[in-house]
């Protein structure tokens, strides 16, 4: 059982509920428990069950839920029945019995060293993928892998990692912050491993025999006069690179139309906010003016605006589009397909990825349908310059174009457009 002081309640898996003997009393699906991860499990039922701590038996509710560990031993058991935690000493105590923490197994196993199974160059500030293997087999199967402690190596750290020692290879990431490459010789101490026992391995969640051999074979480094030239390609062109919010390209080589044919405009009415939000939707809004987003307008079209709230709190801000995109023309010029781009990456080696500042923003709207995009939230009427989000027709952002910067690296290409703004390049 897993002591968790931070759980509300005691829990048992439910593969492990149906083998016991105990009857087993079904809940509604109004029951609902938080995970750690912020995501609900429900409780699919609960048993009055008798747990075995020590030498004694107590008679205590267990509440069965889809969760990781076998059975989570809760607050509410520990206070029941009186039980104190001594973290220092790794114990639980009641009635003057002292019950360890651990189980007895693992006491009388030692950690083991991973040593670098071939030499391998870690270049100056790099992180690398090495495969290890452990100096002592088959003493234990799981284990977490930390910084070789009888080893003195500075400026260069090692992840902490669950790792399966019965693998032909264990991932171990090495961190160079030294100035200069660091050589670790085949059979030299990497790491050093301590065991780990009661680990539960579900099939659907792990990944298959042959990854771990066919990922490290095939791993490969930037050498030194690579990363140069990246470098000084970077700088070259460091001005194409965002450098805050409000710094989002432009591209002019195309503008985006918005064809609504003889349509007579359209006009709504916008929609109250709470008195709340509507100081945030103003702010937003001179915001974007500042950045040169959008600007005052006097035409006859209007749609109104929708905050919604994104996952890291902040909000986002929409226009409701879709009585104008019910009139607009649609454009039927095909995406290209997801397997023909995959396709075409065969034989390339590295690959950069490039995410743009805004991407929408970068593209002009046509100033003639600038009118089209208006929008209102109660202070005013407003256009988009650049094209929004949530218009029909509008095209693929990030796409490379004729006018491009090209990174090439071991016969791959990546573009990047001389009038966009990425705001990340990892190489």
């Amino acid at each position: 059982m897993l002591v968790d002081t931070g759980a509300n309640v005691t829990l048992l898996r439910i593969d492990l509920a149906q083998k016991l003997k105990e009857q087993l009393i079904y809940t509604g699906p109004n029951i609902s428990l938080k995970t750690i991860t912020g995501e609900k499990t429900e409780i699919r039922g609960k048993l009055d069950a008798s747990i075995e701590c020590g030498s004694r038996k107590f008679h205590h509710r267990i509440y069965v839920a889809d969760v990781t560990d076998p059975c989570i031993l809760g607050p509410d058991f520990l206070k029941k029945f009186n039980f104190t935690v001594d973290l220092e000493k790794n114990e639980i105590r009641t009635g003057g019995e002292e019950i360890p923490l651990f189980s007895a197994s693992v006491q009388h196993l030692k950690s083991c060293s991973v040593l670098a199974k071939k030499r391998t160059i870690i270049p100056a500030g790099s992180e690398c993928l090495i495969q290890g293997v452990p100096e002592v087999s088959e003493q234990f199967r799981y284990a977490v892998t930390d910084f070789p402690s009888q080893v003195s190596q500075k400026g260069v750290l090692v992840a902490a990692a669950l790792v399966d020692l019965e693998r032909e290879a264990i991932p171990i990431r090495v961190l160079n912050l030294n100035n200069k490459s660091k050589i670790l010789d085949e059979g030299a101490v990497i790491a050093t491993c301590e065991p780990v026992v009661d680990i539960v391995v579900r099939p659907q969640e792990f990944s298959g025999e042959h990854y771990l051999p066919s990922s490290l074979d095939n791993l490969e480094i930037l050498d030194e006069g690579q990363r140069a030239a990246v470098r000084k390609l970077l700088k070259e062109f460091q001005n194409l690179f965002s450098t805050c919010d409000a710094d989002v390209g432009r591209c002019n080589m195309t503008q985006h139309r918005i064809n609504t044919g003889d349509h007579p405009p359209i006009k709504q009415y916008p929609r109250r906010l709470p008195l709340a939000r509507k100081e945030e939707a103003d702010n937003l809004v001179k915001e974007m003016v500042d950045n040169g987003i959008i600007e005052e307008s006097s035409g006859p079209w209007a749609s109104p605006i929708v905050l919604v709230k994104k996952k890291d709190g902040s909000t986002r801000f929409c226009v409701d589009y879709r009585k104008l995109n019910e009139i607009t023309k649609k454009d039927s010029y095909p995406l290209p397909r997801i397997d023909d781009t995959l396709d075409a990456l065969n034989g390339s080696q590295w690959f950069t990825t490039l995410d743009l500042k805004s991407g929408y923003w970068q593209v002009e709207i046509r100033p003639e349908d600038r009118e089209k995009t208006a929008f209102t939230t109660g202070q005013g009427l407003w256009q988009f310059k650049v094209m929004p989000f949530g218009l029909c027709n509008a095209p693929a952002t990030g796409c490379p174009t004729k006018d491009s910067l090209i990174l090439k690296l071991n016969n791959s290409a990546t573009e990047i457009d001389r009038r966009t703004k990425p705001v990340i390049c990892l190489v």
